[in-house]
């Protein structure tokens, strides 16, 4: 005689169907695609706050969890409260599954932020910007042009500069609007003065306006910005307009450890190369209390910039981003929300399942 089977309850069907999904899901965000919301404006108009997208794990492939104690589909906090959702209590060795592509010059990645130094390196917030210098690249942005290894660089298609716009009367919200400009890309100074930030388009379409009497860019051509700070930009006479030469570091790469080098890359090695005794002192550098002449990167650097260039903090201020904060590609939108528009109004339907270039 068969033996019979007890069937499940309602309740344990319902916990077990939920087990999977919660198992499937992390599963797929760690392996495969994790979703992404744009929060601020530093990618616009390429990526519009609201725009909902997937990034892509497989591309340069999956990077196996460095702190795997941690309450699944989390990331720094338990949802809702100020409770840390991991513990560091273990912390595994960095290590990549092979991907499809390296990280290739002008993509638009999702890292963890580099200078966010109080989380694991996993665990770190995630940024989106786009990889405008790989390993072994120099870069150099002159009144405002970036330039790669000497060459003009590509120009994103929706990149943004700021513009002092001048005009004879006070433009209306509904004004701008017309012009794709919206509330939270312009400034009033004062009356018939304003700060736009806009594509080139935008701008010529601006110019050719009756109301416009001036459009001015608003490039940075003297003086150091103290707020780049893993490098003295004051001292360099460096700012977001006028900055570098600057190489990317990359893994394998040997320095001289002179006084310049010791400015430009102490912070990158005595933050990100896995050392622990690390001081830059008199332009010297010592590692475990003994001076160093030369320095091998153990790793591949990026040099990563927003495509709303004068509205965005990135490699400019805080330095590079070391290969084992690369969390993936950026690869298409699934939904955009306009904050500014109510009910239907809110969908930007044309952007919905488009890709990311």
């Amino acid at each position: 005689m068969s033996k019979s089977t007890k069937k499940k309850s309602a309740a344990r069907e319902w916990g077990d169907a939920l087990i999977f999904a919660v198992v499937a899901a992390s599963l797929i965000r760690w392996l495969l695609l994790e979703p992404f919301t744009i929060p601020t404006a530093s990618m616009e108009k390429s990526l519009l706050v609201g725009d909902f997208l997937f990034v892509s794990k497989m591309h340069y492939g999956t990077r196996f969890p460095i702190t795997p104690l941690q309450v699944p589909l989390t990331h720094q906090k338990v949802w809702g409260t100020e409770i840390p959702s991991y513990s560091d209590a273990i912390q595994i060795p960095y290590f990549r599954l092979p991907g499809f592509s390296d990280v290739e010059r002008n993509d638009v990645v999702v890292f963890n932020y580099p200078v966010e130094f109080q989380y694991p390196t996993d665990l770190k917030t995630n940024y989106i910007k786009r990889a405008v210098g790989i390993s072994g690249d120099v870069v150099q942005i002159k009144s405002g042009d970036l330039f790669v290894n000497d060459q003009p660089a590509e120009i994103p298609q929706e990149m943004q500069y700021s513009y002092d716009v001048t005009t004879n009367r006070a433009l209306t919200e509904d004004f701008l609007k017309d012009y794709d400009v919206n509330p939270d890309s312009y400034m009033i100074l004062k009356d018939g003065l304003y700060i736009v930030f806009a594509t080139d388009e935008v701008i010529k379409r601006l110019e050719s306006s009756p109301v416009v009497t001036s459009v001015t860019k608003r490039i940075m051509n003297t003086g150091g910005e103290s707020e780049i700070t893993f490098l003295d930009g004051a001292k360099l006479g460096w700012n977001r307009d006028n900055y570098g030469p600057l190489q990317v570091p990359q893994e394998g790469w040997t320095i001289e450890m002179n006084s310049d080098n010791v400015m430009r890359y102490a912070f990158t090695i005595e933050k990100y190369e896995g050392l622990e005794n690390v001081e830059a002192k008199d332009g010297q550098l010592f590692i475990d209390g003994q001076k160093v002449d030369s320095y091998t990167f153990k790793q591949n650097y990026y040099f990563m910039m927003g495509d709303n260039r004068h509205d965005s903090l990135d490699s400019r201020y805080w330095g590079f981003v070391p290969e084992d904060h690369i969390v993936g590609k950026a690869w298409f939108l699934w939904l955009s929300l306009d904050k500014h528009e109510s009910m239907f109004s809110k969908i930007r339907w044309s952007r919905i399942f488009n890709g990311i270039n």
